[in-house]
């Protein structure tokens, strides 16, 4: 099968999108399917085979963040030339409502297209200013999933239909495995007395992944424990982030900045907690299973979609999202309670099977088999009318 997979945000900023439609693509690829995914990129950025550029993205306010999408004459002319030469059996288009690439395909193509909503969120006014707008493009699509039940509601009650639930997929055996960054001790010897590491991945410059929480958490507990560490990764000014630390505290704080795919999985396994303070707008949540297939043991924000992704717990300490003081206490307990968190750990790693990229991909690729069976043919552009 020939497929077209469609991109919103540039793919020179990690996200859990494009994380998401990167490791689709691969693992359709692996399954023997042709797979060509287009995305907004600046035209010198190194881009793995199978990803095509539409051209540079601007910053957009989105979904209570700063997007980067691409909309405009030359990323519709790329998208439309996209299509008429790919000669594609199905379209998949991520986050067709956002004003970006995905829109834009819907709006030039025929045929099947299959729609993949990851957003949630309780009021967005430009959705509700441009869903006029929006449903000439959406009434195209054939076939809709959401990766959760958050983002399966938020189509619903925003933009009308429904949707199959295929939650995000993960490639757990490349994160099960990786040596600790240098002089991180790892999960390998549980911390002693007043020890520990602490971590965290995301935007470190984005409110609401909650890095101010786990950092004012940081200065309860790190006074408390001499020997707390907090490991950082994730885009953003590092100097900001330090400079928000009290200076005592400074030394125990290792920002990474933006890492490799490598280093981000060795980071998994140099921390004894991993945290994830976000205060919402997440779906699903990708960095938790992530750190889920690395056997890390989790302290989350029980926010909805956090809860459902850790079992209600069991796969995941959670704590009241905003509240840093139960952030301190929770992470205070876990690091002294190695059998805990190594119930934890197992836990996750069972947890997150159901969401490896082997099922994931195969009830995707259903989904895709189930629009082009009604005889709609290969996708056409309006270059080809």
């Amino acid at each position: 099968m020939r497929i077209g997979i469609v991109c919103p945000y540039t793919w020179n900023v990690p996200g859990g999108v494009q994380q998401h439609i990167g490791d689709l693509a691969e693992a359709l690829i692996g399954l023997g399917h042709d797979v060509s995914v287009i995305t907004p990129a600046d035209d010198d950025a190194e881009l793995p085979h199978y990803v095509v550029s539409a051209g540079r993205a601007v910053p957009v306010p989105y979904n209570g963040s700063v997007a980067r999408l691409a909309f405009g004459f030359l990323s519709a002319g790329r998208v439309r030339r996209w299509i008429h030469e790919g000669g594609f059996d199905v379209l998949h288009v991520h986050e067709p409502a956002a004003p970006s690439l995905g829109l834009l395909a819907c709006w030039a193509a025929d045929g099947p297209i299959v729609g993949t909503f990851h957003a949630s969120y309780e009021k967005s006014r430009v959705v509700s200013v441009t869903a006029p707008i929006l449903q000439s493009a959406l009434e195209k699509i054939t076939g809709r999933i959401a990766v959760s039940e958050a983002a399966r509601t938020t189509l619903v009650e925003h933009l009308g239909g429904d949707a199959v639930l295929i939650p995000n997929g993960v490639a757990t055996e490349r994160y099960a495995m990786a040596e600790p960054l240098p002089d991180w001790r790892g999960r390998a010897e549980p911390p002693r007395g007043d020890g520990g590491a602490l971590g965290f991945l995301g935007r470190m410059d984005e409110p609401r992944k909650g890095l101010p929480v786990l950092l004012r958490a940081f200065e309860v507990l790190g006074r408390r424990r001499p020997g707390l560490r907090l490991l950082l990764a994730g885009p953003g000014d590092a100097d900001d982030v330090i400079a928000r630390v009290s200076p005592e505290l400074r030394d125990r704080v290792v920002v990474l900045g933006l890492v490799s795919e490598e280093d981000k999985v060795r980071a998994y396994h140099s921390v004894d907690v991993f945290v994830a303070p976000n205060l919402g707008g997440e779906s699903f949540g990708i960095v938790l299973a992530e750190a889920m297939s690395a056997g890390a043991p989790i302290l989350a924000s029980d926010i909805e979609a956090f809860d459902r992704v850790l079992l209600g717990g069991r796969a995941g300490a959670l704590f009241p999202a905003g509240d840093h003081e139960a952030l301190a206490a929770a992470a205070g307990d876990l690091l002294d309670d190695p059998a805990r968190r190594k119930q934890l750990s197992a836990e996750a790693r069972a947890a997150v099977r159901a969401y490896d990229w082997s099922a994931v991909a195969r009830d995707v690729l259903r989904v895709y088999e189930t629009v082009t069976d009604d005889g709609a043919g290969v996708v056409e552009s309006g270059l080809g009318r």
